[in-house]
């Protein structure tokens, strides 16, 4: 610890203060250039003709105005090194040469950097990025100079100074013009050049640090006598939670003060994860990603009295100031308290839950949302009342929405403390069952804090059984669904794998002429193919009725099996099918469980005649063909390699259990559904029958489109090369399987001795027939169903 000492002799207690910070904020621009590098360089890639017409136009706008392009040659040239030394120069006189030392460190790194890196692709590497950056010359790659310029002035912190940033981007501007004009640079290497100027000059900043400007305990003791605080003890206390830094001030009449120091350094903290939140999150409960001081302070000040105005025990705000320009304080009246994370479970008696929800309610009366209403943020005074404290993250004249999340959050903290029972109880005795109806809906994990889901990790039936006790409490109630998110990560990585599948997809396609193979396609196959595709939809809707008990009706379940073929396009394919027939089937008056359990129990069958087909087939074929169908030894070792990580995987006790409790909440009712199924020879035989018909009816329409383009292959071949990328496919998290299905398909056929054009076509077809056809009478089924509510 270290003492820093104020006017009038007071010494502030804190830890010494480091010299130099390695501030956040400069390492979120360095990630952003490069970000902004790699766009530049793809599009630059895709729009190549546009830039080489540019710089021809522009090459003869130069040669008609020489003398216009030689003035800013020299100003340019010479500017470009006058500028940094004017500036440089000017900083030492102001006795800021560090400064100038970090930007000279920048510079040597930028020239180094760009000479090594042109070096590189003059080699050899990348050889459209060369030509790109080159247009195909004897230049260089990257400017070194112009990187160097540009890392330096982004050391420097030219940008933060308004005449000087002018002076120095007018002067980079004329450089680039007078290198272009000259054919000495391109339009993509002059934009490649000061971005990565730019990315070395934030990393230099961040590597080496940068000078502490946060004001010491000493200012903050002098901000607080300008405001009249006659302060005769100040101490440095632990940081809040979004790491602001906290002072214990002692006054001259004995009383105290809690001072929050907001610093601007501190202002892009954790901005990584407040981005992903407003994106993933609906504009209606996302927070701002990024605030400037002053909003910061004026935010915290504006909430602070409006709870103090509502009548609610909180620290009173005394007192409110900048120091300097880095930072700003809040000053408020100290209360001895302790957080409710500190109280033991048992002391938390009926009498204090209702407490913290009347204090929540005198809140909501004056339509504040608190938004962080945890066990830090909750205290007790000595004589055992309650005390919120916490007021940055709060919102005024806050919507319905953000008040029911205040509420949702609060119920989740305390039934984490004492049980969802009680705290239901507890809150509708004060809030009313009608304000807990309300905030059912977001009883969601991604709408409370972090803290909080850390702790339904240990508890994850928590918010099942709250939305139980609510319902038990207020079962008429009508509530509608709330979403909060945009979309949930698994969506992201969906995106993610749809686009890889696309490309994948594209390049197939490039091998193949549509045209060609529409035209030279057998029709008396083609039509075979199709229909075998129609038949599937028909054995689905069988198998489906089969393990149904309860009657369905034929062709609107088969309708159902079209819709189910619209849905894949935007979800895998065992998601979108599982999902349309549980919601099908709770539309006929089939309860949710026994819905559930019935498409799982249709899954389950349907799982072991995949297995036990392919390993039939693949029999057949391995003794009776098995010169035309033997797997290539990459293959041989892939299916090891995933046997392989089965069993490791399988191994590890953590993952088993997990997989073991999926499978066990899937199929969990799934044996006394069939149970229920097996009373009725009809319903086994038409399951059976269904089941059997689906595998049957797409490898037929596979073989056909084989042999619709030539192809010889035996029907057992074609149906281990069917089951074995159907399996690829399901696991894939594209839509439909995209490109999975369509890789394996075409690798298994070529492996079954099918030659490459041949099995391309006719994987194309078959995707055609069976994945793309189906979206438009899919669409209508969906669309028809939904209006007369059976889906």
């Amino acid at each position: 610890m270290a003492e820093s000492r104020a006017d009038n002799d007071v010494y502030v207690v804190e830890p010494l203060l480091p010299q130099r910070l390695r501030r956040p904020s400069d390492l979120l621009r360095f990630i952003t250039t490069l970000m902004v590098l790699g766009v530049v360089i793809l599009l630059a890639l895709v729009a190549k003709q546009t830039l080489i017409g540019l710089e021809a136009d522009v090459k003869g706008g130069a040669e008609l105005v020489p003398l216009l392009s030689r003035i800013a040659a020299f100003l340019g040239g010479a500017a470009v090194l006058v500028v940094p030394a004017a500036f440089a120069v000017e900083r030492v006189f102001h006795r800021d040469g560090l400064r100038v030392a970090e930007g000279l460190i920048a510079a040597i790194i930028g020239m180094a950097g760009s000479f090594l890196l042109g070096q590189w692709l003059v080699g050899g590497n990348l050889d459209d990025l060369r030509v790109l950056l080159t247009g195909d010359r004897d230049i260089e790659p990257l400017n070194t100079l112009l990187t160097s310029v540009v890392a330096y002035a982004t050391a420097v912190r030219i940008s933060r100074r308004p005449t000087w940033r002018i002076l120095m981007w007018t002067t980079i501007a004329l450089y680039i013009l007078a290198f272009f004009s000259g054919r000495q640079i391109t339009i993509p290497s002059a934009i490649v050049t000061v971005v990565v100027g730019m990315a070395i000059g934030y990393a230099t900043l961040y590597g080496v640090g940068s000078p502490n400007t946060r004001p010491p305990g000493s200012a903050v003791v002098s901000a607080l006598r300008k405001l009249s605080f006659a302060v005769v003890s100040a101490r440095r206390v632990e940081d809040d939670h979004q790491g602001s830094r906290r002072y214990a001030i002692g006054l001259k009449d004995g009383s105290s003060l809690d001072v929050t120091v907001l610093d601007r350094d501190r202002q892009v903290a954790g901005l990584p994860y407040r981005l992903w939140r407003r994106i993933r999150l609906n504009s209606e409960t996302r927070r701002r990603a990024i605030r400037s001081l002053r909003a910061e302070l004026e935010r915290e000040a504006l909430m602070a009295y409006a709870a103090q105005a509502a009548g609610a025990s909180t620290p009173r705000l005394l007192g409110t100031s900048e120091i300097g320009t880095e930072a700003a304080l809040l000053a408020y009246e100290h209360i001895e308290t302790r957080p409710l994370d500190e109280v033991p479970d048992t002391e938390i008696d009926d009498e204090l839950l209702a407490q913290i929800w009347e204090q929540v309610e005198l809140l909501q009366i004056q339509r504040l949302a608190h938004r962080r209403l945890t066990g830090d943020s909750i205290h007790l005074d000595r004589d055992g009342r309650v005390v919120l404290t916490d007021a940055r993250s709060g919102e005024i004249a806050a919507g319905d929405l953000l008040l029911r999340l205040d509420v949702a959050q609060l119920l989740t903290y305390l039934a984490l403390r004492v049980g969802a029972e009680r705290s239901v109880r507890a809150a509708a005795a004060v809030m009313g069952p009608e304000a807990l109806a309300a905030a059912m809906p977001l009883l969601q994990r991604i709408a409370l804090t972090r803290e909080t889901r850390s702790a339904l990790a240990k508890q994850k039936h928590l918010l099942a059984t709250l939305r139980e006790q609510i319902v038990a409490l207020k079962p008429s109630g009508t509530v509608e669904e709330v979403r909060l998110e945009r979309f949930r990560p698994r969506t992201l990585i969906t995106i993610i794998a749809s686009t890889i599948a696309a490309y994948i997809l594209l390049s197939q396609l490039s091998q193949v002429d549509v045209y060609k193979v529409i035209t030279t396609a057998n029709w008396a196959w083609s039509g075979l193919a199709l229909v075998a595709a129609f038949v599937s939809f028909v054995a689905a809707a069988l198998m489906l009725r089969g393990f149904v008990p309860e009657p369905l009706p034929l062709w609107r379940t088969v309708l159902v099996q079209f819709a189910s073929s619209f849905v894949k396009l935007v979800t895998p394919p065992a998601v979108g099918g599982v999902a349309i027939n549980t919601r099908y089937l709770q539309k006929r008056g089939i309860t949710p469980a026994s819905a559930v359990a019935s498409v799982g129990a249709s899954q389950l069958i349907m799982l072991v005649f995949h297995i036990a087909l392919l390993l039939l087939f693949a029999y057949i074929t391995g003794s009776t063909t098995a010169t035309s169908f033997t797997p290539s030894r990459g293959l041989v070792v892939a299916l090891l390699a995933i046997a392989l990580l089965v069993v490791v995987v399988l191994g590890v006790p953590p993952v088993r259990r997990m997989v073991t409790s999926r499978l066990r909440k899937l199929f969990g009712n799934v044996l006394p559904r069939l149970l229920d199924v097996l009373q009725s020879p009809l319903k086994m035989i038409e399951a059976g029958v269904g089941t059997l018909m689906i595998t049957i009816a797409f490898v037929a329409c596979l073989y056909a489109c084989v042999s619709a383009f030539g192809g010889e292959i035996s029907f057992t071949a074609v149906a281990v090369v069917y089951l074995t990328a159907n399996a690829i496919g399901s696991a894939a998290p594209t839509p439909g399987g995209l490109g999975a299905v369509e890789a394996a398909l075409v690798l298994a056929l070529i492996a079954a001795g099918v030659p490459q054009a041949v099995a391309t076509s006719a994987v194309l077809l078959y995707r055609l027939l069976t994945f793309w056809l189906p979206v438009l009478p899919g669409w209508a089924s969906f669309t028809y169903l939904q209006r007369h509510e059976s889906l």
